[in-house]
């Protein structure tokens, strides 16, 4: 066993950070260690517990409805309010999208409408469930076109989406509008709080000033907020609230035409391991509402000071309603060159492609860990190697070639070639497939890509890493 444990804190070795505050994505830190053990703790003690009936395992229904509680007051849900805890935020808008569906089985060809800016899960949903996406443009403040949206309402429409925040720039939509436009038309109005509802409800305990999106709007039929994002329990819980029972009943599913046991489910999973509910309720038994307030004001401070450190030749895009900043620069340098310098520094930030005739971005996901002083600093230094390296360019024949291709065109040795010569993969000694030390040359590449080829030569990346390793 010990063998076993040692060759995993080798390999993990090479991962990033999950403490810290280093890693402004993908993880979120408290900086509390005595929160982080107990829900580790908690995860490790119901790891073997099966959430697939409440009634063999009582304690996990418990603290399901502790942790949605929890939830309902946070967030201004009224006293009918129901609610279920998912695998994460992707698993929650999957189902929030799939509810409003099923419960217009009178309509044949079913959309949602939704912001270019809403997070991608929505798309994924109406992928994997035939809905039609129609995407409204947002306007120069980077929030929802209320009246763009309004006039691409119809009948075939079951499902209006706004965010607070929105991932890409941080801000939030003008939910009250969005809400009363779809209440007048009998339409569900979903809010994805995924990255956001557990720090924008303490927001005002702070004095800060952000738009109404909680229940409190009349007309928002469900909200998603993730626990394993500024909740700080372990991966992956979210929770997906509904206003009212009847809401959420199109989201269940039971089968009993078969010989089998009667399946009956609340969420897309069956089996489920009880480990990350468990870590979720214990965190936030320790925490409390008065350590999540501590932990947002945490959060904000060092929102604050590195908006407040921002100076040419980065700008920031839009000013933060919650704990997201997205930071452009001028021609002197560009975000990808900046993201590598920041990893050779010790810091992982991400970049964000361009879009729509807006330019790539640095994204900043801040926590209460984040030393927002030395982030700073790193960042300066890495923009004065940026700006001395010069921006990175693509040769203009290689963009010409790429705008050429077809997607759907290619076969799997035309993206081998790709690949190889946009950098994303090469050999290393022993065969294997091996990563690119500095990404800005790569990103570059995919900046210029259509949308569709560069999902084409991403799913081609992962297919190639996703292989099995044989005995």
């Amino acid at each position: 066993m010990n063998d076993v444990l040692a060759r995993l804190r080798a390999m993990q070795a090479r991962d990033l950070p999950v403490h810290g505050g280093r890693t402004l994505a993908y993880v979120f830190d408290s900086g509390l260690a005595d929160v982080d053990e107990v829900g580790r703790a908690a995860v490790a003690a119901y790891a073997g517990a099966n959430g697939l009936d409440p009634t063999a395992f009582p304690s996990l229904l418990a603290m399901e409805n502790e942790v949605v509680g929890f939830a309902c007051d946070l967030l201004d849900a009224p006293a009918g309010a129901v609610g279920s805890v998912t695998s994460g935020g992707t698993e929650s808008c999957l189902l929030a999208v799939q509810g409003a569906r099923d419960a217009r089985p009178d309509v044949p060809d079913p959309s949602i409408v939704v912001p270019d800016t809403v997070h991608a899960a929505f798309h994924k949903a109406a992928h994997y469930f035939g809905l039609r996406t129609v995407v409204i443009p947002v306007g120069d403040d980077f929030r929802a076109d209320v009246a763009a949206m309004t006039a691409a309402l119809d009948d075939s429409t079951v499902l209006v989406v706004g965010s607070a925040p929105s991932y890409a720039h941080g801000v939030v939509d003008p939910i009250t509008s969005l809400a009363d436009v779809a209440a007048a038309r009998g339409i569900r109005c979903h809010v994805d709080a995924c990255i956001g509802g557990w720090v924008l409800p303490y927001a005002a305990r702070v004095g800060r000033d952000v738009p109404p999106w909680s229940f409190a709007v009349p007309g928002v039929t469900s909200i998603s907020v993730d626990l394993h994002k500024y909740g700080y329990a372990p991966k992956g819980t979210s929770v997906l609230l509904h206003r009212e029972p009847g809401l959420r009943r199109p989201q269940f599913f039971a089968w009993a035409g078969w010989p089998g046991y009667t399946m009956l489910n609340s969420t897309m999973q069956s089996t489920k391991s009880g480990g990350p509910l468990a870590g979720a309720w214990a965190v936030l038994q320790t925490l409390g509402d008065e350590g999540y307030a501590g932990l947002a004001a945490q959060a904000f401070t060092a929102v604050d000071e590195i908006v407040a450190g921002l100076s040419a030749p980065l700008a920031l895009v839009a000013p933060p309603d919650s704990t997201l900043v997205a930071v452009a620069t001028d021609a002197s340098c560009d975000p990808f060159t900046i993201c590598d310098e920041l990893a050779t520094r010790g810091w992982f930030v991400q970049p964000q492609m361009s879009y729509a005739g807006r330019p790539a971005t640095l994204h900043l996901s801040v926590s209460a860990s984040t030393p927002a002083a030395e982030f700073l600093a790193a960042l300066s230094e890495s923009v004065a190697a940026a700006v001395a390296a010069g921006p990175v360019t693509v040769d203009p024949e290689v963009v010409a070639f790429i705008e050429a291709l077809d997607p759907a065109a290619l076969t799997d040795e035309d993206f081998d070639g790709l690949l190889a010569a946009s950098g994303l993969v090469g050999s290393s000694e022993d065969g294997a497939l091996a990563l690119p030390d500095r990404m800005a040359p790569v990103n570059a590449m995919l900046d210029v890509a259509s949308a569709a080829m560069r999902e084409a030569l991403l799913i081609a990346f992962l297919d190639r890493l996703s292989r099995p390793a044989r005995r």
